[in-house]
């Protein structure tokens, strides 16, 4: 017997159905030969120490994993000269950043993060009932004149990706230590750092310093990117110690698999591996920014492993166009029309061959 205000079936929460569901780069295109350049994964695949630990953890598959992430941990810790007790792993920075709203936002907050953010963002913000709110960016840049003058009473969380994704550009060190200075201390900054390790600029710095000098800064970042272990689902996030434990109070007990753990401590000890993939990104990253500017593309300048790509309006160049003409030759890029960027394509750094390729078979789409 149904009553009259039986739906059918269990309803989510409120505001949950008006959450856009995050959608990933493709990963298939036509022809024999698929260069997936849509995702930012590593062109020179990962560590074969990584993949050695990752093989030699199948033998014991039957126990569950260290619940407290120690060795890994350690390992972190050791690279970067943190304190073991102030990191908390996650399956990839995502779950962390979703930690992170979990613990801090609620129904009547808000959360602030720029117009170009990445869109995990304000699914983490409205997935807890609170309020994104989007600061308008410069030049495709965070401006944190703008996002300070968004700070209300209802502010708790405020969300910067340093690099930014999907636009590549970043702020340096001394714009983030005045987003800080003008934030009130019980206002967290989260610091999305995932790309840190592409940057090769002077004023950077990924948020260690700001982390350890402050009670409500929180760097998350991931081995996804330079480690070249997306299939993983690894990241950690250096914390305050009172954030560290709010942390490993909400998570899952087993939220890292063995395998996992094993491969990130070997990736992260492995920096010859590390400065062999920024060696590359920095080869060509530049000579394909150039390569698109000759043929009179609009590229964002960025310090990531990826670019943004502004094609022109008419219909037989813009970004449809290109992005069908790709697949049909075997390339997958990432379309912007989720980012409000319906005119631009993201293009992940290659193999010599897929940036080579790349570069003709746009030159090719653009006669």
């Amino acid at each position: 017997m149904t009553t009259s205000f039986d739906t059918g079936h269990p309803q989510p929460r409120p505001g949950i159905l008006e959450i856009a569901a995050y959608v990933p780069g493709k990963s298939g295109a036509k022809g024999a030969k698929v260069y997936k350049l849509s995702s930012n994964e590593s062109p020179i695949g990962a560590s074969q120490k990584a993949v050695a630990a990752y093989k030699a953890a199948a033998d014991r598959l039957e126990l569950y994993p260290d619940g407290t992430a120690a060795a890994l941990r350690e390992a972190i810790a050791s690279r970067y000269g943190l304190s073991p007790e102030a990191i908390v792993c996650g399956a990839g920075s995502d779950e962390l950043l979703q930690l992170l709203a979990h613990a801090y936002l609620g129904p009547g907050d808000e959360a602030i993060y720029s117009q170009y953010g990445f869109l995990v963002y304000p699914i983490a913000i409205q997935s807890n009932g609170a309020t994104p709110v989007v600061a308008p960016e410069k030049n495709f840049t965070a401006d944190i004149d703008a996002i300070l003058n968004l700070v209300t009473a209802k502010t708790r969380i405020v969300f910067l990706a340093n690099p930014n994704n999907p636009t590549g550009t970043y702020l340096p060190f001394s714009e983030v230590k005045r987003l800080h200075a003008g934030l009130p201390r019980d206002i967290l900054l989260v610091l999305d750092a995932a790309y840190a390790e592409y940057v090769r600029r002077n004023d950077y710095e990924a948020g260690i310093e700001l982390v350890a000098t402050s009670g409500n800064v929180v760097m998350t970042r991931t081995f996804s990117k330079i480690h070249g272990l997306a299939a993983l689902r690894l990241g950690w996030a250096y914390c305050p110690a009172h954030v560290a434990d709010v942390l490993n109070r909400i998570r899952g007990p087993f939220n890292v698999s063995a395998p996992a753990m094993a491969a990130g401590a070997a990736a992260i000890a492995d920096q010859a591996f590390v400065e062999q993939a920024i060696s590359h990104n920095d080869i060509w990253l530049p000579w394909l920014t150039a390569e698109l500017d000759a043929l009179g593309l609009v590229v964002t300048p960025s310090v990531g492993n990826f670019l943004l790509v502004h094609f022109p309006s008419d219909e037989a160049h813009n970004a449809r166009a290109a992005d069908q003409y790709l697949q049909e030759n075997g390339f997958v890029l990432r379309r912007m029309d989720s980012y409000g960027l319906p005119q631009a394509l993201r293009l992940t750094v290659g193999s010599e061959e897929a940036n080579r390729r790349l570069a003709a078979v746009l030159k090719d789409f653009l006669a």
